[in-house]
């Protein structure tokens, strides 16, 4: 049987059996990315014919494309909400010759380095980044960064580009190390029809009082309905998770749920509101209530909870929703009750593995 991937026998089956195991790991990275990059660039170009049929008028094309993210999110689930459609035709229209060049050098990019492109407005720019990046195997932190921060135009005046350089690939060399990225990258999971997977980003007190919080939530009786856990949304720099997801049907609103493992911060709340912003955006249908978020904290002190509300909508809070709501203090007490037998628990089970 013929086989392409790599083979050798060197007399240490250890070193032989890694080489296989790494050749096969690659494989599978080429195959899956060029299908993914592939077929979100068919998804554009179609969905671009479709719009022509509007006469370029872009309200028959938002339409066009939020019943088609309907109908495909119904029949695959998560991946193809308006958001990621919009991107797979500004995809097709800034890459018109991508699937010419598919199995060459471009093959090093992922749909996630494409995604984190199509926010350079400027073709020169866009096209210089992208053939850096497969060249240099940028990975898309490094990617991000480097866009971030103007590294093309900045090279592009300096006279002095060995310096540019150097102290570009200093600061991206942390950023370099994960060679199973793209593995781990939910849109891989979403492409191949599995749930993502996001245990590596938690440590086992959070999952454990995450856990204990839903239940709490749920036995509230106020209306809760669960939505998801670590739901995954994301925006073109970058992907995060939501730690709870809720609707609650007697305020007809969804209440997201986020904890940290250390003192809630002004970028924490920040964030929320962008959760907030974006579920508005994306979840919320006519008759539902402004989303909530709720920012709680682990650790001991007295930012345990903070409510997160757009502004224009503080009214509404103060009169209707703190009634539905769990009390600071009944969050607090939450908190620290799980905490404390989470850590009777492998105190516990130190003690039994001491003996």
């Amino acid at each position: 049987m013929e086989t392409k991937l790599e083979y050798v026998h060197t007399g240490n089956l250890l070193h032989d059996s890694r080489i296989i195991i790494e050749s096969a790991r690659s494989q599978a990275y080429m195959a899956i990315n060029t299908a993914m990059v592939e077929r979100n660039w068919l998804l554009g170009k179609r969905i671009a014919e479709e719009e022509l049929k509007g006469q370029n008028r872009a309200e028959y094309g938002s339409e066009v494309i939020k019943r088609l993210a309907r109908e495909l999110t119904t029949l695959y689930g998560k991946g193809f909400d308006y958001s990621s459609l919009y991107k797979f035709v500004r995809f097709y229209k800034l890459f018109p010759q991508i699937l010419d060049s598919v199995s060459t050098k471009s093959v090093l990019l992922t749909w996630t380095h494409y995604r984190t492109l199509l926010q350079v407005d400027n073709d020169e720019a866009r096209q210089w980044y992208a053939t850096e990046a497969a060249n240099e195997m940028w990975s898309v932190r490094t990617l991000q960064r480097n866009i971030s921060s103007q590294y093309y135009f900045r090279l592009l005046q300096s006279q002095h580009k060995d310096l540019v350089k150097g102290e570009m690939k200093s600061i991206t060399a942390p950023m370099q190390g994960d060679k199973l990225e793209f593995i781990k990258n939910p849109v891989v999971a979403e492409f191949l029809g599995l749930s993502s997977n996001s245990d590596f980003t938690e440590t086992e007190l959070e999952k454990n009082i995450l856990a204990n919080l839903q239940k709490f939530l749920m036995e509230m009786g106020k209306g809760y309905a669960f939505v998801a856990r670590q739901q995954h949304i994301y925006t073109e720099k970058q992907d995060y998770y939501i730690d709870l997801v809720f609707y609650n049907y007697i305020l007809k609103c969804f209440v997201l749920v986020d904890l940290k493992t250390s003192k809630i911060t002004y970028q924490d709340i920040g964030q929320m509101d962008m959760y907030i912003r974006m579920y508005d955006e994306l979840k919320r249908t006519e008759g539902d209530n402004p989303t909530l978020g709720i920012v709680l904290c682990a650790d001991t002190d007295e930012d345990i909870a903070r409510y997160s509300i757009l502004k224009g909508n503080e009214q509404l809070f103060a009169s209707k929703y703190k009634l539905y709501l769990p009390t600071d203090e009944e969050l607090r007490r939450e908190i620290e009750q799980q905490k404390a037998i989470y850590y009777l628990q492998h105190q516990s089970i130190s003690k039994s593995f001491s003996e």
